[in-house]
């Protein structure tokens, strides 16, 4: 007499794992954009920070000097071995375009890799009047 042990199997199909396999896949193609516009959009802020940095330091340089600077070793901010003035997170370069004795344009240069990312705003500027632009990159 024959007894037939029923075998319990364990485990995942390869149907079963191929249907996770694309669903993780779909997930990632759709949170990849967004996270990318979301440290884009952070480093963009850092760039915002670091322009009225140097823009408040002029004014207070224009005080003590009664002239405004292109240099950024005058403001008292660390530079690179180019003479910009790199925020935190070094995804943009920051260097007064202009500068005299009533006027100045302080500009932020985004590098390679933010330049992809946020090509909108890989370059954005404000004046000695308060102009920004492009305006849409000051709206963070």
């Amino acid at each position: 007499m024959k007894i037939s042990i029923a075998k319990a199997h364990s485990g995942f199909t390869l149907i079963e794992v191929m249907i996770t396999v694309v669903i993780v896949g779909i997930l990632a193609s759709i949170a990849y954009p967004s996270y990318t516009k979301f440290v884009a959009k952070g480093a963009r802020g850092d760039a915002l920070a670091g322009l009225m940095n140097v823009a408040n330091r002029q004014e207070q340089y224009y005080l003590d000097h009664k002239t405004f600077t292109k240099n950024m070793k005058r403001l008292g901010l660390s530079v690179d071995g180019d003479g910009y003035f790199v925020v935190e997170n070094g995804y943009y370069k920051i260097d007064a375009t202009t500068a005299n004795t009533n006027r100045y344009t302080i500009e932020a240069k985004a590098n390679d890799i933010q330049k992809a990312r946020d090509s909108e705003c890989s370059s954005m500027t404000i004046t000695s009047d308060g102009e920004k632009a492009p305006s849409e990159c000051w709206s963070n």
